[in-house]
């Protein structure tokens, strides 16, 4: 009895508490009870238990789900220009629509007025008719556009080939500045010296028939052409951003650098190995090398000259960004006056090396030692292209700028009372000391809530708290100031990103990305 007693207990306790669930597997009751832990959102606003033969009513106040289509989207803010481009109307049919002012996205202008697009699109039906007129009035705006726009590209043709043919009249005042101080004056320098020797180079070597005179030539000859690509670069770098190019042409100057670096390789090593190795294999007496030890002698004041101007200017920018000398250089923060430098000490480097082995050359009468001097000048400059090649290229793939300096940015972001964290941090170096930061930043929305609230009148917004009765004016509540502080957020950044700027001038671009 007792074994039967303890087996059918808890359908009796079933059957006295839930007469209609006497009759039902376990798995039913297992179901209820999951329903009856379901959460609020997912339960009926409405249970009825026919098992008790009355039915129990739970009232509660739910927010319908809306779909937002696009009657929803037609309360998006348009601006004039686009609700004239758009819409084909006139300045005077937008006057008599309502008016809003809202923040403007750009730092240096104030609000801005701005229609809802529901308007606009009500005034364009009643201006043109219907939406067929409109689409006709569209398309032939279009054709008129591309008509324009044709017409440009004829006019500015012709302008060119008057340009071409009578000079250009235009102004360069900036560029021409360029070339007047720093890495341009350092530049020209360079390349008058260089082309002044390449010239003499080549008469002593015509007249002595020296290899290691014909790799001098060459190499001065080199180095004028990689100088002449850098006067390119750096006219091009001080072109101002357009619309194709927002962030500026400053990257030429590494592009020159690197083409630079591969004539060098091609024209100045590729020619000097070529000359020694045909030295090697085929040798010839040499002439008198006297006019050679004189050309050689005026070459290396000369280039050692240009040498000095140019690590003169390296130390003053490096002293300028609180860099050593050797960081400047291995970093490439200057590519146009690094080309100089490394090219006039392998210059100076390879007068020398020309010159001993021209001298071994006189006293033993072997024209192997001229030869051999002509592959060491070649391999002096093999090393110098690669490694203008390897520090213009770490360039140009976007690198980022000193750790020190990243967390300086960073501490400054953090130490804000508005923000909570920063993450994905990403400052890139994008040549002529611009630098571009990017991040993440999670707000504090408390601190941003506040900062709205403070320009309010707090006693209305509670008058307002206590006339809503309905979900309906809960919303209405809800969305017109979610919207206000959404506006107060995008007000947080901007801030962030002036002040950024004005402690740190050489941080041109800010992008931040609220989490």
């Amino acid at each position: 009895m007792s074994s039967r007693i303890h087996c059918v207990s808890p359908g009796l306790a079933t059957e006295r508490m839930f007469p209609c669930l006497a009759h039902r597997p376990w798995q039913v009751l297992c179901r209820v009870y999951l329903q009856q832990r379901a959460t609020l959102s997912q339960r009926p606003s409405k249970i009825a238990t026919p098992c008790f033969g009355k039915s129990i009513t739970q009232l509660r106040a739910v927010l319908k789900k809306r779909e937002y289509g696009t009657k929803y989207t037609q309360n998006n803010f348009i601006t004039a220009v686009r609700a004239m481009n758009e819409f084909c109307l006139k300045p005077s049919d937008l006057e008599q629509l309502r008016k809003i002012r809202r923040r403007s996205p750009h730092d240096d202008t104030e609000a801005f007025t701005v229609f809802l697009r529901s308007d606009v699109e009500a005034k364009a039906l009643d201006v043109w008719g219907s939406q067929e007129a409109l689409a006709r009035e569209r398309n032939l705006r279009k054709d008129v556009e591309r008509e324009y726009q044709e017409n440009i590209f004829r006019n500015q043709k012709l302008l060119k080939e008057y340009k071409d043919f009578w000079g250009n009249t235009k102004p360069r005042s900036r560029k021409r500045a360029t070339f007047l101080q720093g890495p341009g004056k350092v530049v020209m320098v360079a390349i008058c010296i260089n082309g002044l020797n390449f010239f003499f180079k080549l008469l002593a070597w015509v007249y002595t028939g020296s290899a290691s005179m014909f790799s001098e030539a060459i190499h001065s000859l080199a180095d004028t052409c990689n100088q002449a690509l850098l006067v390119i670069g750096i006219s091009q770098s001080v072109r101002n951003p357009d619309a194709v190019h927002p962030y500026g042409f400053s990257n030429m100057r590494y592009i020159a650098s690197l083409i630079s670096g591969v004539g060098i390789f091609m024209m100045g090593a590729g020619l000097s190995w070529y000359h020694g190795i045909m030295g090697l294999l085929h040798p010839q007496p040499i002439e008198s090398l006297l006019w050679a030890y004189c050309i050689l002698a005026g070459s290396l004041v000369s280039e050692g000259a240009t040498l000095l101007v140019a690590i003169n200017e390296i130390k003053k920018s490096a002293r300028e960004q609180g860099l050593s000398f050797y960081e400047y250089v291995m970093q490439s923060r200057d590519p146009s006056t690094n080309v100089v430098l490394l090219e006039d000490a392998a210059a100076v480097l390879g007068v020398v090396m020309a010159a001993g082995c021209m001298g071994l050359t006189s006293l033993t009468g072997n024209p192997y030692y001229d030869s051999l001097g002509s592959l060491g000048v070649g391999t002096l400059l093999g090393t110098v292209s690669a490694f203008l090649i390897y520090t213009n290229t770490e360039a140009l793939l976007g690198r980022s700028i000193q750790a020190e300096h990243v967390q300086k940015l960073t501490e400054f972001l953090e130490n804000d009372p508005a923000v909570r964290a920063i993450h994905d941090v990403k400052a890139t170096d994008m040549g002529l000391s611009k630098v571009r930061f990017k991040a993440e930043v999670d707000f504090d929305g408390r601190v941003v809530t506040r900062s709205y609230l403070e320009k309010q009148d707090i006693e209305q917004i509670l008058n307002d708290i206590q006339q809503v009765k309905t979900p309906e004016e809960l919303e209405n509540f809800m969305l017109k100031h979610g919207e206000n502080i959404i506006d107060t957020l995008g007000a947080e950044v901007d801030r962030l990103e002036k002040e950024l700027k004005q402690r740190n001038p050489e941080v041109r671009h800010v992008d931040l990305e609220i989490l």
